[in-house]
């Protein structure tokens, strides 16, 4: 089973991008499971998001104590928390940073916010970080991602805004980096 855990504030779309990646494993013929942990009730507060992923059905519930994978959409809470001892040995950082942050593990980094807001006008990375997640770790495509999404909100967001919203997800993909 793969462990993802995606760390954000609130209104940044962490539990959104958790129920996309689930949706997108399930599209490939896999188990996928998202739920979450609200450490706060109001909008910039931390937020975790919790994604499994399998062959097999996923029986295992609750909170991930230390992941495969973290995705962090805001880079600051690197700073405010140790994050980082929660990742496994061989695990991947998932990061929203224009530049490798330097962390001494094996990381994912793409500048989200400023695709975000070149594409939404607003700093809600979520979509941007889908794409960095499918690019860095080939554990669900692009295209499985896209799928999730349209399904997910093809009929909450206008037309235009899913295509912006796709046209997000496909350029971070193309624009993640590693170190």
């Amino acid at each position: 089973m793969v462990e993802i855990r995606t760390h954000g504030r609130g209104g940044q779309g962490a539990v959104t991008s958790a129920r996309v990646l689930a949706l997108a494993a399930v599209k490939q013929g896999k188990h996928g499971q998202a739920s979450q942990t609200l450490l706060g009730d109001r909008r910039g507060a931390p937020v975790m998001a919790f994604t499994r992923i399998d062959d097999r059905k996923i029986a295992l519930r609750g909170p991930i104590e230390t992941a495969d994978y973290l995705i962090v959409l805001d880079p600051t809470l690197i700073q405010a928390t140790n994050l980082l001892a929660d990742l496994k040995p061989n695990g991947m950082l998932v990061i929203n940073s224009a530049e490798d942050p330097g962390l001494g593990v094996k990381t994912a980094y793409a500048d989200a916010t400023g695709i975000a807001l070149r594409n939404l006008g607003r700093p809600i990375v979520n979509t941007s970080m889908l794409g960095a997640f499918a690019a860095a770790t080939k554990l669900v495509s692009l295209e499985a991602v896209l799928e999730a999404f349209q399904e997910l909100f093809g009929d909450k967001f206008s037309p235009e805004d899913v295509k912006i919203n796709r046209k997000t997800i496909e350029e971070t993909y193309h624009e993640v980096a590693t170190a």
